[in-house]
């Protein structure tokens, strides 16, 4: 599935602003045809440290889910690298692309790097000169092995056409929800298991080799390309002041065009929906995946879909996901499944995740499927509270976050299920999708 409205070769100019940036096209560009449609990138010379800046300007956010300031962490690694200084290290910094993407309802950087595999490994070569790396590594989720071909030969012609630095080294992550987070991703790639870790130290300062480590999103690596190449202006041509660029999101669910589409930060999030085909009855949207939040529709129609704008409605836009409940699901049933699966495949070392987890998916169980009362409702909350903010990773956080909009935005199925018991919805074949064997 990939994002409609394929574009005509750019012959290195770039893009106007109706037009689409990341995936312009049904099949991967050869290096050849990516130059031609991109134009070569300014891969080395004394402006490299400068794309910091440019990237700043144009106000960047991490496109994994974090929406950090893709410059800001830039910056600290380039510092850390320069007060350690190659003398007294021995080695430069490492740059860690994360196409990982454990979130089930997500596919945008598959999408996105089927079919611009050089565009991701151009942000990394541009990325590894401004932050002074000398190693970096493409981290690929292993569920879609013709992906990982498919980059794997991008990697091969650019070896052998001689743009090889530094080194990128494809790495096929270990299974399972957490396996893409940051520092977990960081674990496996020191061969410990793939796991989150408390911080400090952040990976700018001690990651990969215990050298000062760059991780972001593959997305947000195209996007650097994309900036180095026309510049923070022509980036800021599309979204908002406070949410500039584009961005990719997975739409899902009930929608007759499911799929990756690229999307103007900023655009109203009814007209995302009625652009993939949105019917009638759609009750909710689930937006930031499976640690996301809900939010009703019609109600949310007109909420931007920035991260800024979704906070501010109580919800997140995460890694672009927006998962569409059909009015024939029952929203308390989907999201029990769903922290089942977060309790399931936390990383079972903190008591937020050992014990908090599976405490919040049993109650939110028991208010699905059993006959639950008041204080069950109550417990949820006071759950909610003792997680949140205190794992070493934001699985609980995203979890807690999930079961109170639940009990918010399916306010009347809660009442009707606390007096009466489950409803027949509740019952139907689960309209999220439950990954098995990811524990």
């Amino acid at each position: 599935m990939t994002a409609p409205g394929a574009t005509t070769a750019w012959a290195g100019q770039p893009p106007a602003p109706g037009e689409l940036r990341l995936i312009t096209g049904d099949q991967p560009l050869s290096l050849a045809e990516h130059i031609e449609r991109y134009g070569p990138a300014p891969l080395a010379g004394p402006g490299a440290t400068a794309l910091i800046t440019e990237v700043d300007h144009a106000g960047l956010t991490g496109r994994g889910g974090g929406a950090f300031p893709a410059a800001r962490k830039m910056r600290a690694v380039a510092d850390a690298s320069l007060r350690r200084g190659k003398v007294r290290s021995g080695t430069g910094s490492v740059v860690v692309a994360n196409g990982s993407e454990s979130e089930p309802a997500s596919s945008k950087d598959e999408v996105l790097l089927s079919h611009a595999p050089h565009l991701v490994l151009d942000g990394i070569t541009l990325s590894a000169a401004a932050v002074g790396a000398d190693q970096a590594y493409l981290c690929l989720s292993p569920r879609n092995p013709a992906m990982a071909r498919a980059v794997a030969a991008a990697v091969a012609e650019r070896d052998q056409a001689g743009f090889s630095e530094p080194p990128v080294t494809l790495i096929s992550t270990p299974d399972g929800y957490l396996s893409g987070q940051e520092t977990a991703l960081i674990s496996a790639l020191n061969g410990s298991h793939p796991l989150p870790t408390f911080i400090p130290p952040r990976p700018a300062e001690r990651g990969v080799q215990r050298r000062p480590t760059l991780v972001q999103n593959v997305e947000t690596l195209a996007h650097i390309a994309l900036i180095a190449r026309f510049g923070a202006t022509w980036f800021r041509e599309v979204g908002t002041a406070g949410a500039p660029g584009s961005a990719l999101v997975t739409v899902t669910g009930c929608v007759a065009r499911p799929g990756v589409r690229e999307i103007p930060l900023g655009t109203p999030l009814g007209e995302v929906l009625r652009r993939s085909g949105a019917l009638s009855g759609a009750q909710a949207v689930l937006t930031g995946g499976y640690f996301g939040t809900w939010l009703p529709l019609p109600a949310a129609w007109q909420v931007p879909v920035s991260e800024e704008s979704m906070r501010a409605a109580g919800a997140a836009l995460g890694p672009g996901v927006l998962a569409v409940l059909p009015g024939s699901a029952c929203g308390l049933a989907e999201t029990a499944r769903v922290l089942g699966f977060l309790a399931d495949n936390s990383a079972r070392q903190c008591g937020p995740c050992r014990n908090g987890m599976p405490a919040l998916a049993d109650a939110m169980k028991q208010i699905a499927f059993g006959r639950p009362g008041h204080d069950v409702v109550g417990w949820i909350g006071q759950l909610s509270g003792l997680i949140t903010s205190r794992g070493a990773c934001h699985l609980p956080d995203g979890g807690a976050a999930l079961a109170r909009t639940a009990l918010d935005v399916f306010a009347a199925d809660l009442r009707a299920h606390l007096a009466s018991g489950p409803c027949d919805r509740a019952y139907r074949p689960a309209a999220l999708p439950i990954p098995t064997g990811r524990a």
